[in-house]
């Protein structure tokens, strides 16, 4: 215990005296007292007699000290910061995410730190160690691509970690993923309400976590419409325009024609848009086309305008917020959770129709 500090004679020191803002250190000399002392009655702590702690709050009103936020939290263990690790460089789909995360802890006088891994191990680990050393009060992991990775919790010493548009192998970690299943329900459900009867799918590589789920989705629309999955109109790829251009064109060069693209995402509709424009196919007259993510800089320059799925991704954000400072404030969550995606409609559908 610090209660056997010797007595002292109070002195009154302007906060100019010191050439610059008081210090801890200036507040345990002036008062006597050890460091820790002080900071114990600074910041409410320890077993400190009611003379101390009122002795050091009084020479601390006297000179001026006010605790700096990085100095509460080395007692609270809270600095108000968290940290973001992020392997989507090109920020197609972190962007919208953080955005609404640091708007959500904004409201709560949390700042963030942000941190791009490229998908390399060796600095995804320099940045952890760098934001723990901030003494970060939690983390935030995202990517550009919803597929399982090695949990950073154990390099995290215990840190609240939320995932987000990414999901850790592991039960015990949070993972807050779009519903892609759903998703692909809401497109394919939109096309075959409109009487759409051969609905093709054209998609990205299969090793993608997203487009097993979308063709789960797809399947699924097409049995609940009692409709034939038509042989050769599932059709797997890359994520590029020239894809969707590649397919279409082979699709419309088959004696049996889709009437209607259900695309993996909006890049492989546009392309497919521009093939059929090519060849003289009308959208949606003849062909109605939904893509996948409502990526505005695509769906609006597509021709015409494309009916797109919306993943909702600041609404992924928010909650990433929520989820941290539930987390922070000692509650155990964990689970892969997936939220609903919305459809977005536009011209490429219904010709005309609004969005």
């Amino acid at each position: 215990m610090q209660d056997s500090d010797p007595p002292v004679v109070e002195t009154r020191v302007p906060g100019a005296a010191f050439g610059g803002a008081p210090t801890i250190r200036d507040v345990a000399r002036i008062a006597n007292v050890s460091i820790g002392t002080a900071s114990k009655a600074l910041n409410a702590g320890g077993r400190l007699s009611q003379e101390t702690r009122e002795k050091v709050l009084r020479v601390a009103r006297e000179i001026g000290y006010r605790p700096n936020d990085l100095a509460q939290s080395l007692h609270r263990a809270k600095s108000r910061t968290i940290g973001i690790i992020s392997n989507d460089s090109f920020g197609r789909f972190t962007f919208p995410i953080v955005e609404a995360l640091e708007n959500r802890l904004a409201e709560e006088g949390i700042a963030v730190f942000m941190c791009n891994a490229t998908d390399d191990p060796a600095r995804e680990r320099q940045h952890l160690d760098q934001l723990l050393g901030k003494r970060i009060d939690g983390l935030v992991v995202t990517a550009r691509r919803a597929d399982k990775r090695p949990p950073i919790g154990p390099l995290a010493h215990g840190l609240p970690v939320v995932y987000v548009f990414s999901q850790a192998d592991d039960p015990a970690a949070l993972s807050l993923l779009p519903d892609d299943v759903g998703g692909a329900v809401l497109a394919v459900g939109h096309l075959s309400a409109l009487g759409r009867k051969r609905i093709a799918h054209i998609t990205g590589p299969e090793h993608f976590e997203a487009v097993r789920l979308r063709r789960q989705g797809y399947r699924s629309a097409l049995s609940r419409a009692g409709l034939a999955e038509v042989d050769g109109f599932y059709r797997p790829g890359v994520w590029s325009e020239a894809w969707g251009r590649e397919v279409a064109a082979e699709l419309f060069a088959r004696r049996e024609k889709p009437d209607a693209i259900f695309c993996g995402n909006d890049q492989i509709a546009r392309g497919a848009a521009d093939a059929l424009r090519e060849m003289g196919v009308a959208v949606p007259g003849d062909v109605a086309i939904v893509g996948f993510d409502n990526w505005d800089v695509m769906a609006l320059a597509t021709r015409p305008p494309l009916t797109s799925i919306d993943m909702n991704l600041k609404a992924l954000g928010r909650e990433a917020g929520d989820s941290l400072l539930e987390m922070i404030a000692g509650r155990k969550l964990s689970g892969v959770e997936r939220r609903p995606c919305s459809l977005v409609v536009r011209a490429s559908s219904v010709g005309g129709g609004g969005g």
